[in-house]
């Protein structure tokens, strides 16, 4: 199953007040496994920068003037996360502004059943523990030492990697399938029978004791059934 981990830095907390994004990121996974494939980049948001955002991502006026604008990457973003479902932390946050965007853009916006809130997430599986990026890294030992700053590119790298621990993906990948598919967001796993059942793995002495030992039950003990006559 394809999915996209995403992470937007914006200029403040609303779009309805006229701040804008001004990064975005993607990582994709296949069924929880970062294939490598990423999107990233930076925008012009053709406004200031607050120092409030500035002291959050470090990402200054003068380093975004002259970046795309929004409706100049807009194709590609939208082509790079095509129909999979977005893995976000707080999504609303981040669906609000990009929806934002694309309504500038004259896009339909994108709906809020395809997004995957990894915040959700964690309070259903922490419940009153913290579940911040950093609190859920802390939690599950993942090493975000390089995260001095918000940056979108290295908080989703960084979410990928709690995502799977949230969703158990180490431990349900750890089987020999024949068959995954995803139903309705439930993934299935179908495995396939051997063509050979596998022969007994003790030897004679070893079955010889066991005989004796069941034959002390009588001649009713439902181990009898299953002794190689």
């Amino acid at each position: 199953m394809r999915e996209i981990v995403l992470d937007t830095e914006t200029t403040g907390l609303d779009p309805a007040t006229g701040d804008r994004i001004v990064e975005i990121a993607c990582v994709e996974i296949v069924n929880t496994v970062p294939t490598g494939a990423t999107f990233h980049v930076f925008i012009d948001p053709q406004r200031d920068m607050p120092e409030e955002a500035f002291r959050v991502h470090g990402l200054s006026s003068e380093f975004l003037k002259g970046k795309p604008l929004f409706d100049e990457i807009v194709e590609d973003f939208l082509s790079f996360i095509g129909e999979a479902p977005l893995v976000i932390h707080n999504a609303e946050f981040d669906m609000r502004f990009l929806n934002a965007e694309l309504l500038r853009c004259k896009r339909p916006p994108l709906l809020m059943d395809r997004v995957i809130d990894t915040l959700g997430l964690a309070r259903r599986k922490h419940p009153g523990s913290p579940n911040s990026l950093d609190a859920l890294c802390a939690r599950y030992r993942i090493d975000n030492s390089r995260r001095t700053k918000h940056g979108a590119l290295l908080d989703s790298e960084l979410l990928a990697e709690v995502y799977v621990e949230l969703v158990g993906g180490r431990q349900s990948a750890l089987v020999l399938a024949s068959e995954i598919k995803v139903v309705e967001q439930i993934t299935i796993i179908s495995i396939e029978p051997r063509s050979e059942p596998i022969g007994p793995m003790i030897d004679i002495a070893e079955e010889d004791a066991h005989r004796a030992f069941i034959g002390k039950m009588g001649d009713k003990a439902l181990w009898l059934k299953y002794l190689q006559q």
